[in-house]
């Protein structure tokens, strides 16, 4: 797998960094390549939270260094890490710098096909 079989959107499901077990959010994340072949990432979770990042690539594994602004208008930032099971499938985890540091969220992704995104 190379680097520009990952762009594109996928359907993602999570969980937070916290003790929950249970799918605590869905949404979207569409990965482009900038200029200079970095991954760029936008989250857009539960219609309505909006998280960006960038990242790289390497055997099969995707980093991706996020931010977003929260509801009291402060930025978090934390790191996604996922293994690149397929072009259309991602499994990862990942922790935000000020969440609790005895959990890691989780996040899976299937690659959204381009009917499904006229939906």
């Amino acid at each position: 797998m190379n680097l520009q079989d990952l762009v594109g959107s996928y359907a993602i499901e999570g969980r937070n960094q916290d003790e929950n077990q249970h799918i605590t959010y869905k949404g979207i994340l569409n990965l482009e390549l900038d200029k200079t072949n970095r991954i760029v990432a936008k989250w857009f979770i539960n219609n309505e939270q909006i998280q960006t990042g960038k990242g790289f690539f390497k055997d099969n594994i995707l980093v991706i260094n996020f931010k977003y602004q929260g509801e009291d208008r402060k930025t978090y930032k934390g790191v996604a890490v996922y293994r690149c099971i397929t072009k259309d499938v991602i499994d990862g985890f990942w922790s935000e710098k000020d969440g609790n540091p005895l959990y890691l969220g989780t996040e899976y992704g299937m690659r959204l096909k381009s009917a499904e995104l006229h939906t």
